[in-house]
């Protein structure tokens, strides 16, 4: 079974002999090693490039344990793409496996007529901090699990229930292959547990192993819910656990960020053009994942929408904040400001979007409330409510746009088509 996963593809298609060492990241089992050993090879073949000039080394396989030496994996390769005359791509998966895998890099980076690509799937390379090593010549591609559209490309049948098993259990590719829903639930917990966890604890030297297990339950509950240090510190002491400074807490948060296991969306002042430094909102790399964690008890579909609307936007290679806007009001004949929230504030170059969720079609008193926020930006960007019903696009006379959530996710330039005028 083949999902094409074009969007990841291209971009590593658009950094083909650009100077630097392309470094495939992202949370492990989420088909780094198929982009870059099938897509991206036979891309490459496609090409006219041969295959002797394709140079690919699986550094978990047992047949290459001899290349995991840094001396013999430079070597290697310095054999293989020995015709100077030449260019050679050099695939290096699970390179984490070479101690000092850096030096090795950055010796064949001088090499002209190489153009390197790496993954890696162990606690290392689920840092972003990996792209230092490369001394500023790394170049970041970050894979995501299987997107709504990627995910249902690989059923015959598409609709509702293709919809429900996305919201259950994610987009992990490994699914595609689990017959019933208890395997699928099992592969999650396991995963989450035996790798993510594992990794993590081994990798920060983790004490407190209780406290982050902790705030890890409290990102799975709260998704899209603003949170921060001090909130997370006091739901610890409150749940019975010791006494969690800020600081630690903060610093758990930023081991989780960086680990893929969840984003974090800042706050956005829209009129102040400033970002406001707490409180923030998470959300999680998979829905599957994070519903896994829970062991499937809180399926809050308001929330898991917007989730999967948050990751499908940065899966666009968006730039995703929470949107805040102050709104002046009258009390009692005083004015005073109250904070309105848009879910999203979408940028890419000079495009911007604003953006809401809403779970079923509002109407009336609830759509007002749902738009209110639109209402008090007075810039000319799109504004656009995604509902969880299958409507067509349509646009209301305030110029704001009403899209389904399925249609938003299928169609890769949803944001920009040109929807239906009042009464079409």
């Amino acid at each position: 079974m083949e999902v094409k996963r074009d969007r990841y593809l291209g971009r590593l298609i658009r950094r083909k002999w650009n100077g630097s060492v392309k470094v495939v990241t992202g949370i492990r089992r989420c088909g780094k090693t198929y982009l870059l050993f099938t897509l991206f090879k036979n891309h490459l073949l496609s090409e006219g490039v041969r295959s002797d000039n394709i140079i690919e080394l699986a550094l978990d396989d047992i047949k290459n344990k001899g290349l995991r030496d840094p001396y013999a994996l430079y070597s290697k390769i310095i054999e293989l793409a020995g015709n100077d005359s030449e260019k050679y791509y050099v695939l290096i998966d699970e390179i984490q496996y070479v101690k000092d895998f850096e030096d090795v890099i950055n010796g064949l980076r001088h090499m002209p007529n190489l153009d390197i690509y790496v993954t890696g799937s162990n606690s290392k390379f689920l840092s972003t901090d990996i792209l230092t090593e490369f001394r500023g010549r790394g170049d970041e591609v970050r894979v995501r699990p299987l997107s709504f559209s990627e995910f249902s490309s690989a059923f015959a049948e598409k609709g509702e229930e293709i919809w429900k098993l996305y919201m259950t259990f994610g987009g992990m590719p490994e699914l595609l292959v689990k017959k019933n829903d208890e395997q699928r639930a099992a592969y999650l917990q396991n995963l989450f547990k035996a790798v993510y966890l594992k990794d993590i604890f081994e990798r920060n030297k983790i004490k407190l192993e209780d406290e982050m297990n902790l705030i890890i339950d409290t990102l799975c509950s709260s998704i899209g819910s603003l949170t921060n240090p001090t909130r997370i510190s006091n739901t610890l002491r409150t749940s019975g656990h010791r006494a969690v400074s800020d600081d630690t807490v903060n610093k758990y948060l930023e081991i989780l960020k960086e680990s893929f296991l969840f984003d974090k969306a800042q706050r956005y002042d829209v009129k102040g053009r400033k970002y406001l430094d707490t409180p923030c909102k998470y959300y999680a790399a998979d829905v599957g994942l994070r519903n896994a964690r829970l062991n499937f008890r809180q399926q809050e579909p308001t929330h898991i929408m917007e989730n999967i609307i948050y990751n499908e936007l940065m899966s666009r290679g968006y730039s995703v904040d929470v949107g805040v806007v102050e709104s002046r009001v009258f009390n009692d004949g005083e004015s005073e400001y109250n904070r309105l929230e848009i879910d999203f504030v979408v940028n890419k170059m000079d495009l911007r979007y604003y953006i809401q969720s809403a779970y079923g079609t509002p109407s009336g008193e609830k759509r007002e409330q749902e738009l209110r926020p639109f209402t008090k930006v007075s810039d000319s960007f799109r504004k656009i409510l995604i509902v969880s019903d299958d409507v067509r696009p349509w646009m209301d006379d305030n110029g704001i746009i009403t899209i389904g959530i399925r249609q938003f996710l299928l169609d890769e330039n949803s944001l920009d088509k040109p929807p239906s005028e009042p009464g079409e």
